[in-house]
């Protein structure tokens, strides 16, 4: 079946303000405060990201949640049969592998800034050719027919994507795809939870320093404006998944994987303990308990597919 989908999203949402004496917490909790300028804080976490390296493993514990985009995004590419497939921000592999069993006969490439992340990859699928490249710099040898990204532009600095996505576009020929989906979730109680998490408690002289604060996604209004020109279609759409989770530890477990890591891979090992403690206390009172004891973790994300002019 089909996931759900909508066209108008704006990209992330509000909650209404509201003066009822008692509120939703994950409502309270999203209005708990302004956020900070947008020089002081809406800083991409890109830089950061690349003191550390990914951890394939923590990311993989929950493979086939972090896989199922790929397969939705690959379900509307209009290609039958690719020559040049090229997977942007490859990861472990997982979505390598999925464009492998749809197309088979194509020359598969994977590329990821990640060394940990390739060398699982090359692990996972040794007769792939995988390489070690930055989207920022990476332009193919020869032109590829899909370009393909799982969940990899949300990293990139907001006031870049846009430029990356239409600079690669332009090195394909008319009729070439490109094709992406990232987490649209900067507004989510999981994600609003690790900023008010950060400005508390004794860590947040230190993260006040760095440049954690990623913006939200660019909208579908957005994107469509600066990717039509160059395109003659351009097909955008939002899915919510709701994930259905094994407690509330499952959820911290889910985002240490990607977003908390720019909170607390600076921190000690105590900070660290503390910081994930009270995040898992805010997630407690902002995401209810099923009556089987598991936790829906809403997740909405944003997909593009366009056709190169």
């Amino acid at each position: 079946m089909a996931p759900y989908r909508t066209s108008i999203c704006t990209g992330f949402f509000r909650h209404p303000l509201k003066k009822a004496p008692q509120r939703d917490p994950a409502q309270a909790l999203t209005q708990s405060r302004p956020f900070k300028s947008s020089q002081q804080s809406f800083h991409s976490s890109a830089v950061l990201m690349a003191t550390k390296d990914w951890s394939a493993d923590q990311y993989l514990k929950f493979e086939s949640e972090r896989t199922r985009p790929s397969r939705d995004l690959l379900s509307q590419v209009p290609l039958r049969s690719p020559k040049r497939v090229v997977d942007l921000g490859c990861g472990p592999g997982n979505s390598t592998a999925v464009l492998l069993a749809q197309y088979p006969q194509a020359h598969i490439m994977g590329m990821d800034s990640s060394p940990a992340m390739i060398e699982k990859a090359k692990a996972s699928l040794p007769n792939v050719e995988f390489t070690l490249d930055d989207l920022k710099t990476y332009r193919p040898s020869e032109p590829v027919d899909l370009m393909f990204s799982n969940a990899v532009f949300q990293w990139v600095p907001y006031e870049n994507r846009i430029g990356i996505i239409t600079n690669l576009i332009q090195t394909q020929q008319s009729g070439g795809v490109f094709a992406f989906q990232v987490p649209d979730n900067f507004m989510e109680p999981s994600h609003v939870a690790m900023r008010s998490v950060a400005e508390e408690g004794p860590w947040a002289a230190t993260l006040s320093r760095l440049p954690l604060w990623r913006r939200p996604f660019q909208s579908p209004q957005e994107l469509y404006d600066q990717i039509k020109p160059l395109c003659s279609d351009v097909n955008l759409w939002h899915t919510y998944y709701q994930h259905v989770l094994d407690d509330h530890e499952a959820i911290v477990e889910w985002v240490k994987g990607t977003g908390l890591r720019p909170f607390i891979d600076p921190l000690s090992s105590e900070e660290r303990e503390s910081f994930l403690k009270a995040y898992l206390d805010q997630i407690k009172k902002v995401y209810p308990s099923s009556y089987d004891g598991k936790v829906l973790l809403r997740y909405p994300r944003l997909f593009m597919v366009a056709i190169r002019g």
